[in-house]
């Protein structure tokens, strides 16, 4: 969704009132977090540069992601997911430089000298939260709490551009602090920590543009994939009474047992009048394709022009 700087500021206010007062319970969060999940097992013996590469970017994959690399049979098949895993976070792919894989692996290394709690500083609560999130906005410590089970101090991260408020405590007053599983959270942690593994991060006074949502669907009869934007998320030109927009498109096509299939990228442009474009609720691209019968899992990339941001989702499709 897209923030306003209004939006943002009113955020800034109900973290700060509303933390005082409330501290609401977390359900679960640790297995949506997948900090439980990054420790999956992998099912095969993976070479050296496939296990240095799984070993801290398993902790932005998906579950899909994850399960399609689980299953790549050889070498240069993981290659070349390593190789689409990186494209498909790139901000800018016009430039030499992926800025998002450079900062990914410079939050590693500035959590690994930050965070020295016993395991590697990636590793650690704080450490993980700061390599999807970034530095806090703001850092709130407590002393003296009136908590006999805390025998240290509260930490408070606040992010103004995500709405969100995440809670540390050092139980053992030995400086080490761990995500608090009872009220240790304020605003969505799930939707910025599924948004990071994405690509997405936060810009000064909001989230990130992108798109709100998109639909992808399989048609059987016409042997093409249909992909429908809502409207009222996009950013069109305007040249002669019509609005215009151009889209890229990239899909990664993955049999159900993760074994890499296909990929293919292409270019579409809308233009339609105003008064039309006003009565849309979205709008439908199509591509022809011929998928056999049976599972797959579709990744698709959509990068829309002029400035309307990059969407990315994963989408079961059975044939």
């Amino acid at each position: 969704m897209l923030i306003n700087r209004e939006l943002a500021q009113k955020g800034r206010r109900k973290i700060a009132a509303e933390m005082i007062y409330n501290l609401f319970p977390l359900i679960s969060v640790f297995i949506m977090l997948g900090f439980s999940g990054c420790g999956t097992t992998v099912r095969i013996k993976l070479d050296p540069d496939s296990r240095n590469f799984y070993e801290t970017a398993r902790l932005i994959m998906s579950k899909q992601e994850r399960k399609i690399f689980n299953h790549l049979p050889d070498k240069e098949s993981r290659e070349e997911f390593i190789e689409d895993f990186w494209a498909k976070r790139d901000p800018d792919p016009d430039t030499e430089e992926n800025k998002f894989k450079e900062e990914f692996f410079r939050r590693i290394e500035y959590a690994n000298k930050r965070f020295r709690e016993g395991p590697s500083g990636w590793k650690t609560d704080r450490g993980r939260i700061y390599i999807y999130l970034g530095y806090p906005d703001k850092i709130d410590e407590t002393f003296t709490h009136g908590i006999p089970e805390i025998k240290g101090s509260i930490l408070w991260w606040i992010y103004y551009g995500y709405d969100l408020g995440i809670r540390f405590v050092d139980k053992r007053g030995l400086g080490h602090f761990t995500f608090d599983p009872y009220s240790g959270i304020y605003g969505d942690l799930f939707e910025a920590i599924e948004r990071a593994k994405f690509g997405f991060i936060s810009e000064e006074g909001g989230m990130a543009k992108k798109f709100v949502d998109f639909d992808v669907e399989y048609n059987k009869e016409n042997k093409e994939f249909v992909v429908a934007i809502p409207v009222t998320s996009l950013i069109f030109k305007e040249e002669e009474d019509l609005l215009k927009s151009d889209f890229e498109f990239e899909f990664y096509i993955y049999e159900e047992k993760g074994l890499k299939r296909d990929k293919f990228k292409e270019i579409k442009s809308f233009e339609m009048p105003e008064d039309e474009v006003l009565r849309m609720k979205e709008i439908e691209f199509t591509f022809p394709y011929d998928l056999n019968p049976g599972k797959y899992l579709v990744d698709v990339v959509i990068i829309g022009k002029p400035d309307s941001g990059k969407a990315r989702k994963i989408f079961k499709i059975k044939v």
